[in-house]
C-alpha cells in the first residue's frame, strides 16, 4: 500500500528522490572511494588513478542504485513500524549492493584484472555495506527524531505565542459595533462579519498557514472596522503588491502591528495621521514595512512591546535567522520592518 505525502513525515528514512539527497549521496560516495585509494597508498602512480576510477565507479553505482530503490520503495513502506523500516531497508541496500557487486565483476573488474574471484568480490563488498549501512539507518533515525521533537517543541511555542496575540480591539470592536446597532444597523452587521473573520482567524492552529491575500484580507476587515470608530482620522496607504499573494504566512502576523500603529499613534492624536504599509520581494525574501505618526504625549508602550516580541519570536521560530523584524523611532514615526522567505502551496508540497 503507498501511503499519502502528508503522511511521509513520519516515516525516518529521507527523501532520497530530493536533489539535496542524492547530492549528498554521491558526495559521500566520492569520499568513501578517496578512502579506498588511501588503503592502496603504496601502488604506482598510474595503478592509484586505475584503483580511484574504478573504486569510484563501483562505489557511485552501488549508491545511487540504492538511492533510485529506497526513492520507489520509500512510499510503500512508510506505514510500517520503524523497525520493519529499517529491517526492509537494511536488506533492500545490501541486496543492490550484491547485485551491483556481480554486474560490475563481469563487465568491468573480471576486465580489469581484479585478482579475486566472483564470489569472493560479492561477498567482501556484502559485508561492507552490512557494516555500513547499520550506522547509517541509525543516523537517519536519530536525526528523525531530533527533528520531530524540535517540531513539536517550535509547535508548542508557536501555539503559546498566537494565544497571546493582544485582544484588545476585539473589546473596541464590540463598543463600535453597539453604537451602531441602532444608528446604521447594516454597517454594525457587515462589522460583526468582520470581527467573526479576525476571531476565526485568531483562533487557528499555529501550525496552518495561509496565503498572504488572506492575510492582507484580514488585516482589511480590521482596518475597517477601525475606521468606523476613528473615521477620517485614520488614513491608510497601502503598495504591497510587489508581495506574491500565493506566499505562505502565519495568521495574524501583521494586524497586531496595524493595531499597535493605530492604538499608539493614530488614536492619539487629534488630527489622526496615515498608516503607510510597503510591500517588496527581492531574492526570495519578502519585506514588509509599516510605518505611522506617533503622538507628542508619551504613552504606554509596554503592550506595544509585547505585541512586537510575540511577532518577533514568531518569525524566529519559524524561520530561523531569515526572519527578521527591526523598529526604527525617528521625527515622530514609528517604523517597523518585518523579513521573512518566501514559500509558498507548492513548496510546502515538495518537502514532503
Amino acid at each position: 500500500m503507498k501511503k499519502s505525502d502528508s503522511d511521509l513525515s513520519q516515516c525516518f528514512l529521507p527523501n532520497f528522490c530530493g536533489l539535496r539527497m542524492v547530492f549528498v549521496v554521491v558526495v559521500i560516495a566520492q569520499l568513501f572511494a578517496f578512502v579506498v585509494l588511501l588503503l592502496n597508498i603504496q601502488q604506482e602512480r598510474n595503478e592509484m588513478w586505475q584503483t580511484l576510477g574504478l573504486a569510484s565507479l563501483f562505489i557511485q553505482w552501488c549508491a545511487l542504485a540504492s538511492c533510485a530503490v529506497m526513492c520507489v520503495l520509500r512510499p510503500y513502506i512508510a506505514h510500517f513500524s520503524h523497525r520493519v523500516v529499517a529491517a526492509i531497508s537494511y536488506t533492500t541496500i545490501v541486496l543492490v549492493v550484491c547485485l551491483v557487486s556481480e554486474v560490475a565483476y563481469w563487465y568491468v573488474f573480471r576486465e580489469a584484472g581484479s585478482g579475486t574471484s566472483n564470489w569472493q568480490f560479492v561477498i567482501r563488498n556484502a559485508l561492507i555495506a552490512i557494516i555500513l549501512t547499520g550506522p547509517i539507518l541509525r543516523y537517519f533515525y536519530v536525526q528523525h527524531q531530533w527533528r520531530a521533537n524540535v517540531r513539536a517543541e517550535a509547535e508548542s511555542r508557536l501555539q503559546a505565542l498566537q494565544s497571546r496575540i493582544r485582544p484588545h480591539f476585539f473589546f473596541n470592536s464590540m463598543n463600535t459595533i453597539a453604537s451602531l446597532t441602532r444608528i446604521d444597523p447594516a454597517r454594525a452587521e457587515s462589522a460583526v462579519e468582520d470581527l467573526a473573520d479576525l476571531f476565526r482567524a485568531s483562533m487557528r492552529d499555529a501550525r496552518q498557514f495561509h496565503s498572504m491575500q488572506e492575510e492582507w484580507a484580514l488585516c482589511e476587515r480590521y482596518l475597517e472596522i477601525e475606521s468606523l470608530r476613528l473615521g477620517e482620522r485614520l488614513k491608510i496607504d497601502w503598495q504591497v503588491d510587489d508581495i506574491p499573494g500565493d506566499a505562505f504566512v502565519p495568521p495574524l502576523l501583521i494586524q497586531p502591528l496595524l493595531e499597535n500603529a493605530i492604538y499608539h499613534g493614530i488614536e492619539r492624536r487629534t488630527e489622526g495621521g496615515t498608516i503607510h504599509i510597503y510591500g517588496d520581494m527581492q531574492d526570495k525574501q519578502i519585506t514588509v514595512s509599516i510605518k505611522n505618526p506617533l503622538s507628542d504625549e508619551l504613552s504606554d508602550s509596554h503592550g506595544n512591546q509585547i505585541a512586537q516580541q510575540n511577532i518577533r519570536d514568531r518569525l524566529q521560530a519559524l524561520y530561523g535567522a531569515r526572519g527578521k523584524m527591526q523598529v526604527d523611532v525617528n521625527n515622530q514615526t514609528y517604523h517597523v520592518t518585518l523579513s521573512w522567505p518566501y514559500w509558498n502551496k507548492l513548496d510546502e508540497d515538495t518537502d514532503h
